[in-house]
């Protein structure tokens, strides 16, 4: 678990196929992100995100770190886009205790979204990012979202497509400072949306449960789609 709050804007060393000893057969990508100093605090075994991609340390010398990833996930995520000498975001997973300074996200990127507009506005700047519409229903306006891992609130949501404006501090600190039109970016939604709309969408589906005033309700409350 996560909170969507960067640690740390790495760049990618090497790609490669993983080696055979990993017991993969061949299949996994081994992505070495130059990490630093934080590379020594991190135990192999441990939970990171890439990119907001939960991800297991396999091995780290001289502050880079390798990660193995299976080829679901290199084409579900923007991770089988990158190159060396990308940058990646990276968090550490959340500890018992830890503040959550975003909000809680999970690492399982959804679906990759594409960048519709970047540009400045009072002093911030606001991406618009077309996304699927099986996964734009879970995305609220004011509610959070994980873009490319980074938490951000829901400005707002329609045509295809929702908005987030950024702070310049994440802007810059991020890889959502580089993003341009028809960039991939990872997306996650917000995991207590995505529970309820689900939940709600079995319940007014069933045969059991007609009702077009409760359907007419959450949809104006912006519940449901």
């Amino acid at each position: 678990m996560f909170a969507g709050i960067i640690e740390n804007l790495a760049t990618i060393s090497s790609i490669s196929a993983a080696p055979p000893a990993a017991g993969y057969g061949g299949s996994a990508t081994r992505l070495c992100v130059a990490l630093g100093a934080m590379a020594a605090e991190i135990a192999p075994g441990a939970s990171v995100a890439l990119n907001g991609v939960c991800l297991t340390l396999v091995g780290q010398s001289d502050g880079v770190a390798a990660f193995d990833a299976v080829p679901e996930t290199m084409r579900r995520t923007n991770l089988g886009g990158l190159r060396p000498g990308d940058p990646v975001n990276v968090e550490r997973s959340l500890r018992v205790g830890d503040r959550v300074d975003g909000h809680f996200v999970q690492g399982h990127v959804e679906c990759v979204g594409r960048v519709r507009s970047s540009s400045p506005e009072r002093g911030d700047f606001r991406l618009t990012i077309e996304t699927p519409a099986e996964y734009l229903r879970f995305i609220i306006p004011k509610g959070s979202v994980a873009i490319d891992g980074v938490s951000m609130t829901v400005v707002d949501a329609a045509d295809g497509a929702f908005s987030v404006v950024v702070i310049p501090t994440t802007w810059r600190c991020t890889t959502l400072g580089i993003r341009r039109p028809g960039d991939s970016i990872n997306i996650e939604t917000d995991i207590l949306s995505r529970t309820i709309v689900t939940r709600v969408d079995a319940l007014l589906g069933s045969k059991t449960s007609g009702d077009a005033v409760l359907r007419e309700s959450l949809r104006a409350a912006g519940v449901i789609a």
